[in-house]
């Protein structure tokens, strides 16, 4: 029994370490989200102050290269379907997505975005890849993941994929 009991508890141990080693250790709910201001895929920057006003933003990191932000893909283009034409409380613009791409080939950025169907108009990278600024400033270390931002410019939420934020955005639609 106490071999069992030891056992258990360095597996939790172990567990909780792992979990806390891929959490995001930057960022937390209720700080005011820093500013992204990065290239479209035609080269136009794009700010998250201007798309966040009046609006709740998911900001979405992802990349082309990446299988399981792929993978969470179509739940994301289901989750805009679904909250984009609603009507929300403390936001007269609704609700919208910002992808923040850490690809580096931008012609492989721009096809993805085509193939899976991410028909948002927000999407932005600095094409830095690993070394992007923009994963740098939100604490990004793994990718799928995910910030609600409020209207009022503070993290609402944080989750491994951005369906995850069903659940907050419920509670904020206005029936």
């Amino acid at each position: 029994m106490k071999k069992i009991l030891v056992t258990l508890t360095l597996a939790m141990g172990i567990m909780i370490s792992a979990c806390a080693q891929y959490s995001n250790q930057k960022m937390h709910v209720g700080m005011k989200a820093p500013e992204l201001a990065y290239p479209n895929p035609d080269g136009k920057t794009l700010k998250l102050s201007e798309l966040n006003k009046g609006r709740y933003v998911l900001v979405d990191f992802w990349a082309s290269w990446c299988g399981p932000c792929r993978r969470s893909n179509p739940g994301l283009v289901e989750l805009y379907k679904k909250y984009s034409s609603k009507k929300f409380k403390n936001a007269k613009n609704g609700f919208t997505v910002l992808n923040v791409s850490l690809d580096k080939d931008k012609n492989a950025w721009i096809g993805a975005i085509r193939q899976d169907g991410l028909t948002w108009p927000n999407h932005i990278s600095d094409l830095g890849a690993w070394d992007s600024k923009a994963a740098a400033t939100y604490g990004v270390q793994f990718i799928p993941q995910a910030f609600l931002i409020g209207p009022d410019g503070k993290i609402i939420g944080m989750y491994n994929v951005g369906e995850m934020a069903a659940d907050d955005l419920n509670k904020l639609v206005v029936e």
